[in-house]
């Protein structure tokens, strides 16, 4: 399946083709090239949320449950350990995307997310089959972290080569667009089979209607990406050997660097809004599952919406300064969680959506900006890698890290992380644009 395309359909970047032009407008292919994507991206982050939302009821089916709270922090620690493959994603996937195209390996990890996905949704459960549900649901999440160490990364780097240049801020918008929607996706139907099953029957079986969703969706996805247009050609690919990736992504390590603290002060602040916070709200404060559903649906329109309406403000402004200015604001806005810090579903609330105008700047544009850090050659292999690091240090561990802190009552130390994790960003970003430069946008 992954070798149905001809090399007749290689679409050279538009980069090399014009001049950049804020206004160029998107080819048929090209739109629907950035479709295929976008869908692979909904994809990833529905499948990804869906098992943080539900961890509560994931942990007690395929671990021991006479503690639900050890139960759920043993699910969200089986999360975080598909975070720690995600280098390895990049590190075999990035390599392979610069030496044999962006194309097939967009195939794999479509194929990869499907078919683990499904898995977990018919695994038996502990009480059934023992130890083994846990070992299974374990190899299953060590799939999808390999699988998404390359997805999101390559599939903006994909775009922002398709698109004419000077549309970086509208891809930025439409790529983030399609996350929302999984992450949407992911709350709208966790909320609707609490409300239409039950507390009860979700904790049971319910849980697995929303992983069977998600599997079905996935093979659609991976039809549509089968016209995926490659942007490398041929001589470009076998310029790339292993070594010579290799070689140029040790040159721009100061550019890996930054891509890891702009990835994963993004992730953390984001997983602890879209998971650890809800996580915290069932578990630890016995909050009612469906008005978190409820609240954590309003909190995904608000991304879906905000991601559209940013990329059209930012389409051929400067990324370099949208990314300054809304990494800055995250810096005190995520202090807002220390008002959460008892049963209330008011507090709760305040908290989600009175940060989700940060969450939403700083999620649009940090994958395009990890893209600019990187040059085309070895951009598959530079920004996955740091990608990768940088969910599995801070965005994989940030829902179990605030769960934690809470439990130990303190929860005043995650916030902190979060600014510090901010702050460098900003440093090692600069340092890499003045020492490397830019390679997308300006």
């Amino acid at each position: 399946m992954l070798d149905t395309q001809t090399t007749d359909s290689v679409v050279p970047s538009p980069k090399t083709q014009a001049s950049p032009q804020k206004n160029a407008k998107f080819t048929p292919e090209v739109r629907k090239g950035l479709l295929g994507l976008g869908l692979g991206n909904a994809l990833e982050w529905y499948d990804w949320m869906v098992f943080g939302l539900l961890s509560a009821f994931i942990g007690p089916n395929f671990f021991p449950n006479t503690d639900p709270l050890s139960a759920t922090l043993n699910a969200l620690a089986v999360f975080a350990v598909g975070f720690a493959f995600r280098p390895l994603g990049g590190i075999l996937l990035g390599t392979l995307a610069d030496r044999i195209g962006r194309r097939r390996v967009m195939l794999l990890s479509i194929m990869l997310m499907a078919g683990t996905t499904l898995i977990i949704a018919i695994t038996p459960s502990y009480a059934t089959i023992g130890p083994a549900a846990g070992i299974i649901l374990l190899v299953c999440r060590v799939l999808q972290g390999i699988s998404t160490g390359i997805e999101a990364p390559l599939s903006t780097s994909h775009a922002v080569e398709l698109a004419p240049e000077g549309r970086e801020g509208y891809v930025a918008g439409i790529m983030s667009f399609y996350v929302n929607i999984g992450i949407l996706l992911a709350s709208l139907i966790s909320f609707l089979c609490s409300l239409v099953l039950g507390g009860a029957a979700m904790a049971e079986w319910g849980w697995r209607v929303p992983f069977i969703i998600g599997a079905l969706f996935g093979f659609v996805v991976l039809y549509l990406r089968r016209s995926l247009p490659e942007t490398l050609k041929q001589e470009e690919m076998a310029s790339n050997t292993p070594r010579a990736v290799w070689k140029g992504v040790g040159k721009h390590w100061l550019s890996v660097l930054a891509i890891i603290f702009v990835v994963g002060a993004a992730q953390a602040y984001n997983y602890a809004w879209n998971v650890g916070l809800p996580s915290a709200a069932r578990s630890g404060f016995k909050e009612d599952p469906t008005a978190v559903f409820a609240l954590t649906t309003i909190l995904g329109v608000i991304l879906v919406v905000g991601s559209w309406i940013i990329g059209k403000l930012a389409d051929g402004k400067a990324m370099s300064k949208w990314f300054l200015v809304t990494r800055i604001l995250a810096i005190p806005s995520v202090f807002l969680m220390l008002m959460y810090v008892q049963p209330g579903i008011g507090g709760f609330a305040a908290v989600l959506l009175g940060g989700s105008i940060v969450l939403v700047l700083n999620m649009t544009l940090y994958n395009v900006v990890s893209s600019s850090l990187m040059p085309k050659n070895i951009r598959g292999t530079g920004v996955a890698l740091g990608y990768g690091i940088g969910v599995a240090l801070f965005g994989g561990t940030a829902s179990y890290l605030l769960v934690w802190f809470q439990s130990l009552n303190l929860t005043w130390v995650f916030p902190v992380y979060v600014a510090v994790l901010s702050i460098l960003s900003i440093v090692f970003y600069l340092a890499a644009r003045r020492s490397n430069g830019i390679f997308v946008g300006k």
